[in-house]
């Protein structure tokens, strides 16, 4: 098929360049001429493992990046809308949505076939068939369901595992309100072997915001009993997520008694909170809708303050061990809110090192990819960015780990090579605590933990 996808962001561009490895013919269109620009000469403006490949695979064959978006829709069969969904003030932003669908409407306003227009972006329950449908009747003089079509599908990509996660998806979700639409929309999925949902665009609009909410849920829930562990002498989070992981609902026996881990145990464990583009917008703009539909919603509150809290409990690691941090050397490792990607949206490390720098530390900062990334959100902040880990870890009071990079697992070999000890705090628990001669985790007693429970006190 023929395929017109508005936005070439990160939901965009790992859609188009997919579905163009699905031998579509995609047209990827953006309003920023210097991205265009970029793309069409094999640039990505985002880190995606497996997205460059593509690219250069398919650009000027069956993936076309343009600033026309009129063209682009009059030669296509399918629009998707893969605008950005932002939340201000707590609710989302739909102005990106409303634009897309403008621009869209007038192009069809040109167009006399049908044409199917379908919403990929995170939108709150009754914005496809409401706002989107509107506009686009309105600039195009057209009817939605005779004149043209209209869906809801949206995504479910994770960052750093997005090509894979579409090219082999756990369910295909298609909201429409007519059976024309939804057959159409079908069509662009042919061949990929999972369930695919039908239903209508308000309960796809519903589904995405269920999904993300759930994992919320979890990562919060991980990290309240995380902080239960670490103030109960002899508890490990890590030895209590470890048991749980093996009850059968979540890592199913077989008949020969194996076990099968699902992927949802990576988010029963505990650490210092969730960030990116999804999470912290999407259960917000949840949250905020259920206001205005007088519909109180305190788990998600509880777990966005939950989460709020969360990144502080690694400054609480290292004031059990610096009762002042002032003019301490303390190395930040991780500055994408996951490893693979860099993303630094609602990373823990934006929280974390300018609490940091108001205690008077000197940071020095590392990621293997997202520092000019974080260097931007922070701003000219008095921040040392490393270019390597051995450089961050050189000379340094303590370490916090905020991302589960792989590469951090060197960490107990650089100290041992080193014969240093600086204090190491594990934020996301990848380190083995028994190779490191001071260690604090997230979600484990400490020794002073252990001994308040006892009634004693240590002057550390």
């Amino acid at each position: 098929m023929h395929v017109s996808i508005v936005g070439a962001g990160y939901v965009g561009l790992v859609t188009g360049l997919c579905l163009a490895d699905q031998g579509h013919r995609v047209m990827c269109i953006d309003v920023d001429a210097e991205k265009v620009q970029r793309l069409t000469r094999g640039l990505l403006p985002i880190h995606e493992p497996g997205l460059a490949a593509l690219l250069e695979k398919h650009l000027g064959t069956r993936f076309f990046p343009t600033l026309d978006l009129e063209k682009a829709v009059l030669g296509s069969e399918v629009t998707m809308i893969t605008v950005g969904t932002p939340v201000v003030d707590g609710a989302i932003d739909l102005s990106f949505i409303a634009s897309a669908a403008v621009g869209i409407g007038q192009s069809l306003a040109l167009k006399n076939s049908y044409h199917v227009v379908v919403v990929k972006s995170t939108v709150v329950p009754g914005t496809t068939d409401g706002l989107v449908r509107r506009l686009i009747e309105e600039r195009s003089g057209q009817q939605c369901g005779p004149d043209f079509g209209l869906g809801m599908n949206p995504e479910f990509l994770r960052e750093g595992e997005a090509v894979g996660d579409f090219q082999h998806p756990d369910r295909i979700v298609i909201g429409a309100n007519d059976q024309r639409a939804r057959d159409t929309i079908a069509q662009i999925y042919a061949g990929y072997g999972t369930d695919i949902i039908c239903t209508n665009t308000r309960t796809a609009e519903m589904v995405k915001y269920a999904s993300n909410a759930l994992l919320a849920t979890l990562i919060s829930f991980s990290n309240e009993i995380g902080n239960l562990c670490a103030a109960t002498e002899g508890v490990d989070a890590v030895d209590v997520f470890n048991a749980v992981h093996l009850d059968r609902r979540i890592s199913p026996m077989l008949e020969d008694g194996r076990r099968v881990s699902a992927g949802i145990a990576a988010y029963l464990k505990a650490g210092c909170g969730f960030g990116g583009s999804c999470f912290p917008k999407d259960v917000r703009a949840l949250v905020h809708w259920g206001v205005e539909h007088r519909r109180p919603t305190p788990v998600l509150n509880a777990v966005l303050a939950t989460n709020d809290r969360q990144p502080g409990e690694t400054i609480a690691l290292l004031k059990r061990h610096f009762p002042r941090l002032s003019g301490l050397r303390i190395a930040v490792l991780g500055l994408a809110f996951k490893p693979d990607t860099d993303d630094v949206r609602f990373a823990p490390a934006l929280s974390v090192i300018p609490q940091l720098l108001s205690e008077g530390v000197r940071v020095v900062a590392y990621d293997p990819i997202a520092a000019s990334a974080a260097q931007a959100a922070l701003g000219p902040i008095d921040v040392h960015y490393a270019s390597s880990l051995e450089e961050t870890l050189s000379g340094v009071d303590a370490v916090v780990l905020l991302t589960a990079w792989n590469e951090f697992r060197r960490i107990p070999d650089i100290l041992d090579a080193r014969g240093e000890s600086p204090l190491v705090v594990d934020g996301r628990r990848i380190l083995d605590k028994a190779r490191i001669a001071r260690y604090e985790g997230i979600g484990l007693a400490s020794l002073q933990s252990e001994l308040d429970g006892l009634g004693v006190t240590v002057d550390l």
